[in-house]
């Protein structure tokens, strides 16, 4: 019995030990948003943590209420500078902001979501610091179809990001709506050819993922109400989606507000938490055969409150995914949190550590997202509260006793930003993994760099990217405390060191004429298609090498299909 006794006496002390490395205070106050007012807004004001100066210090953009602007807040050092941004004022209440490089120019362009009759507008940056309203031109819906948020990722791989829009119509017929992006800055409606549903399913948010690592992007789709199922839509890689709601057991019934994705138990598969009202948060493990498994109750995390905003992070760097949760309630509610952070015990449980600040982290609260206010590798988290009141920017004051890695991706063939991207790394033989994603919670966006915490080692053994692309990038002995950008191709993966992989090589690109197909493993097929998904030439060279001739071809940018006995990959080419 005393040695029981004396071993749960050090489990407890350990784990006390271990909780206190975790520290967060609310510093809105002394970072420059003091006496912020983002609006009484009903189910509260989105949030963006995305660097959308390229500067390399994540900014903060904020949805407002009526008669109130957008707010931009330019990060100087880890101090938030108030900046009009050189956009037009826009006063009607909105609900989401995202930033993403729609053209693949290199900066970031803004789409706004309204719930209101004002619409959803896109604005193109034109790299000089000035904005144009392309929203009438680009093929994106105009009218009020009540929408909360946008999620955006590549459903074809050609290289630029597509757009699942997500509303929730209360008072108008609503459908989301899935747009298809030309490559020229405008979109197509191909919600019904690609097999979305036609029906108002009150929805606010949506996530482009791989939950089955196929190199294609699935949309789970969380809707609000407890008559209407969630829907993962699988990518059959051709531009339509099978529901495989049923069968993979993603078909949650609940009020769902949020959906987050992060490989909490670092298995290599993508998991998702999704908020709910006090029966209890969802948190669905990936079990890798495109199923699902609900394990909230038996990892701790079920919140039973009203949850809204989530966000997965490793909040110590010690190897592991921590998970924070926003509630709407203010903490005045016996027995109901307003808000929750979740230890990753690392063992598929987490608990709720006392001490580790949060102090007064009671109003009610609805968006969330993380970024790195001072580069320091420590992710932090703002918060948009309702009703007026300051968001909170709770900054990470953890003691640095481990180490860390950021990743920040530039994409050549794919999109500019490697969003569906996926990072692998390795310390000591330990992996993690994550995936880039845009637009994903409540109505927020996270960083566009990846955070990795790799506890006291001083090495990664390597970064491995798998882009969209099919393209694989592959770094050895990364040191410790960096924040590595990785452009695409600049670092492909070595088939001398690692096991087999077929490599693929297009010259010229861009070509007027003739682009020659090379490889180390023999070419079966080649299938082009136009911009609109059009197969233009289709050849059979069954050989390693191929000349294509494209000279008849209008220029433009086409999407090569190449076939071999055990691969398919897809390149984007540009005909001058």
């Amino acid at each position: 019995m005393l040695k029981q006794l004396l071993l749960l006496l050090f489990v407890v002390i350990y784990n006390q030990v271990l909780f206190a490395q975790v520290m967060f205070t609310n510093q809105a106050d002394s970072r420059g948003l003091n006496d912020v007012e983002l609006g009484a807004t009903y189910l509260g004001n989105g949030v963006s943590f995305v660097d959308f100066n390229n500067d390399g210090w994540d900014d903060l953009t904020f949805a407002s209420g009526d008669t109130k602007d957008l707010l931009f807040f330019e990060n100087n050092n880890g101090v938030f500078i108030e900046s009009s941004w050189n956009l037009p004022s826009i006063q009607h209440q909105t609900k989401s902001v995202s930033w993403v490089d729609i053209d693949n120019d290199g900066d970031k362009d803004l789409y706004i979501l309204s719930n209101t009759s004002n619409g959803n507008q896109l604005f193109l940056n034109q790299g000089n610091g000035e904005f144009i309203d392309i929203t009438l031109v680009s093929g994106l819906p105009t009218g009020n179809l009540e929408s909360y948020s946008s999620s955006w990722g590549d459903i074809n791989n050609d290289g630029f990001l597509d757009v699942f829009i997500c509303n929730r119509g209360d008072g108008v017929f609503a459908p989301n709506r899935l747009y298809l992006n030309n490559g020229d800055s405008t979109f197509q409606d191909i919600s019904n050819s690609a097999g979305i549903l036609n029906t108002s399913d009150l929805t606010f948010c949506a996530a482009f993922f791989d939950y089955n690592n196929d190199g294609w992007q699935d949309i789970y789709v969380i809707n609000d109400k407890y008559y209407i199922s969630n829907v993962l839509y699988k990518n059959n890689g051709d531009e339509t989606f099978t529901d495989v709601s049923i069968a993979s057991g993603a078909n949650i019934v609940v009020d769902a507000m949020s959906s987050t994705i992060g490989d909490f138990n670092n298995d290599g598969w993508f998991d998702v938490y999704i908020t709910n009202t006090p029966e209890g948060n969802v948190l669905l493990k990936n079990n890798g055969d495109e199923t699902f498994t609900d394990i909230a109750l038996a990892s701790g995390t079920l919140f039973e409150s009203i949850g809204w905003g989530s966000v997965f992070l490793d909040a110590d760097n010690d190897r592991d995914l921590d998970l924070y949760v926003s509630g709407e309630l203010d903490g005045s509610f016996g027995g109901f949190l307003s808000a929750a952070y979740y230890q990753n015990n690392g063992n598929e449980t987490f608990t709720i550590p006392n001490n580790i600040g949060f102090m007064d982290d009671t109003s009610m609260s609805f968006s969330n997202a993380i970024g790195d206010i001072d580069n320091d590798g420590y992710p932090e988290i703002v918060v948009s509260n309702s009703n007026n009141q300051t968001p909170f920017l709770w900054k990470n004051e953890t003691s640095q006793n481990n180490n860390w890695l950021k990743v920040k991706l530039q994409g050549v063939i794919s999109n500019r930003d490697g969003i569906g991207s996926r990072i692998e790394i390795s310390t000591n033989g330990n992996k993690q993994y994550r995936y880039t994603l845009c637009g994903e919670g409540y109505i927020s966006q996270n960083s566009n760099t990846e955070f990795f915490g790799i506890g006291t080692n001083t090495t990664i053994d390597y970064v491995k990217v798998t882009w969209l692309s099919g393209q694989v990038d592959y770094l050895e002995n990364v040191s410790a405390n960096t924040t590595l950008t990785i452009v695409e191709g600049s670092n492909p993966l070595s088939i001398d060191t690692t096991e087999f992989k077929p490599n693929f090589e297009l010259f010229p690109n861009p070509t007027a004429d003739i682009i020659t197909l090379k490889s180390n493993i023999k070419i079966n097929q080649i299938t082009l298609f136009n911009n609109l998904g059009i197969e233009v030439l289709n050849k059979y060279p069954n050989s390693l090498k191929y000349n294509l001739n494209i000279f008849d071809l209008a220029s433009g940018i086409y999407m090569l299909r190449i076939y071999s006995d055990d691969y398919q990959i897809t390149r984007k080419i540009i005909k001058k």
